[in-house]
């Protein structure tokens, strides 16, 4: 069996913070159940138990929101606790931990630590934007507080990742927001564009960014990342690194790079399991992990065709020259086409633009990092 991939929320979509283009609230509000409460010691053990056993060679959970801080220290003490109980196989876990950082202090960093976690954190840019976007509870600023949280990871030396939201506000200002990462030194980045609400019109929300000015983003993205890399000073942004691994004939890291699908257990605080984070609805619930076998749940995926459905691109899109490097881009921001059967990318015209100024470059370092063939 393949490594097991798991996503727990242990929140549910709880959060201490409110931010403007949060995709999980969307989620949250088009379900019977907006929040399913916290995550139960008993709930969390039948997870752990139920994927650790089934488990071969590796096992990674991930801990996401809302915000997974919110169900406390212990709470996480006891997630070591049963992998370490059911660990019979002794295969290698990988523990990673997404937050907005609102509420971390010195024990969280010392358990991080502590138990080799992987952080990610949420910050949109600069000062300004950041705070225009990613609220307070009461509506007040937060980037202050998360950048004393930043300096307690830093003083922890935990391992930690930026993960910033791409909105029309971040694609406007991509350089002074990469000269501001570099300059407070963070060397491992991830720019996810911001989904819009599922069954709406396309730019409909003021932080919606529009397929022209994505493209213009990554072009102008990578020619920064691109300079640097010449001086060996480059930081490492997830998406360019698997671009440039598709140029070689590797399979993306990123699931949303891959082109189709995978195999994901993402689990909601009530035990209740889906396909995708970004699929969390009632439609997509594949069992619940307090009542439901791994085979179970499996056979459940593949009757629905969550997927089968990742491979009906449209042709047009899997003969471009450029589909080596895009696979069609991410299901979520796929559009259906009842006429053909078949999806296409909302942001295909930002892959072109962005590729046709940069496909050249990109390969050229792709055949720079190519082993060379053996005699």
């Amino acid at each position: 069996m393949p490594p097991i991939s798991v996503l727990l929320k242990p929140s549910s979509s709880n959060c201490n913070m409110s931010c403007d283009y949060c995709f999980y609230c969307d989620e949250a509000m088009k379900r019977t159940h907006r929040s399913y409460g916290f995550m139960s010691d008993q709930t969390l053990k039948n997870v752990i138990r139920r994927t650790m056993l089934r488990a071969d060679r590796m096992i990674s959970y991930a801990f996401q929101g809302g915000e997974p801080t919110l169900s406390g220290l212990d709470f996480f003490q006891k997630v070591i606790a049963y992998q370490q109980q059911y660990n019979k196989n002794h295969i290698q876990i990988k523990n990673a931990f997404q937050t907005n950082g609102y509420h971390l202090d010195e024990q969280w960093c010392r358990f991080f630590k502590e138990n080799d976690f992987l952080v990610g954190i949420s910050v949109d840019g600069t000062e300004a934007i950041h705070n225009s976007m990613r609220h307070a509870r009461n509506g007040g600023d937060t980037y202050s507080q998360i950048m004393h949280s930043v300096g307690l990871l830093d003083e922890y030396a935990v391992d930690y990742n930026i993960l910033t939201v791409v909105t029309s506000a971040i694609a406007d200002s991509i350089r002074p927001v990469y000269e501001h990462y570099k300059a407070r030194g963070w060397n491992y980045q991830q720019y996810i564009v911001c989904l819009e609400p599922l069954g709406e019109e396309h730019g409909g929300k003021s932080y919606a960014i529009s397929p022209e000015q994505y493209g213009r983003f990554m072009i102008e993205l990578f020619h920064l990342w691109y300079q640097d890399l010449k001086s060996g000073t480059q930081p490492f942004i997830r998406q360019l690194e698997n671009i440039i691994g598709l140029s070689l004939g590797y399979q993306a890291e990123a699931c949303d790079q891959r082109g189709n699908c995978g195999i994901q257990y993402v689990v909601e605080a009530d035990g209740s399991v889906y396909p995708c984070d970004f699929y969390v609805l009632d439609d997509y619930c594949l069992g619940n992990f307090n009542t439901d076998s791994l085979t179970a749940i499996d056979k459940r995926r593949e009757e629905s065709g969550f997927i089968k459905r990742s491979y009906q691109l449209d042709r047009k899109c899997s003969e471009c020259r450029y589909y080596r490097l895009c696979r069609g881009g991410c299901q979520r921001n796929r559009d259906y086409d009842p006429e053909t059967g078949r999806y296409s990318n909302y942001y295909c015209l930002s892959y072109q633009i962005f590729f046709e100024a940069c496909y050249d470059e990109i390969m050229d370092i792709g055949r720079r990092l190519r082993p060379p063939k053996t005699p």
